[in-house]
């Protein structure tokens, strides 16, 4: 496998208020009901974005530093396509969040 230093999640800035009143991010419905938090690597962030995030308005993309997460918690699973995707089993610290870009337009 790869190595990868950093993993990328797409959030509603909605989603990340309510994290950032908390102090940890929980996910998504989408992830609350799906029981982790799905993450992308650099190179499926495009397709993810379209596919699960078309025509939304007001979208973050947050970079996320592996060795920042605990690793008895993060998963690399089979999914889409059949590649492997980053899942967190558990709230997102956002002392983990390197950077945060503003996504244009309804993608």
């Amino acid at each position: 496998m790869f190595k990868v230093d950093v993993i990328y999640k797409i959030c509603s800035k909605f989603d990340w208020e309510k994290a950032l009143d908390a102090g940890v991010y929980k996910g998504s419905a989408d992830d609350e009901r799906d029981g982790f938090i799905h993450f992308s690597a650099f190179d499926q962030v495009t397709e993810t974005l379209d596919k699960h995030f078309k025509n939304q308005t007001r979208l973050l993309l947050l970079k996320v530093a592996i060795d920042r997460l605990d690793p008895t918690i993060l998963k690399w699973e089979v999914s889409r396509n059949g590649e492997k995707f980053p899942h967190l089993y558990g709230d997102l610290e956002l002392d983990a969040v390197v950077s945060i870009d503003e996504l244009q337009g309804g993608n």
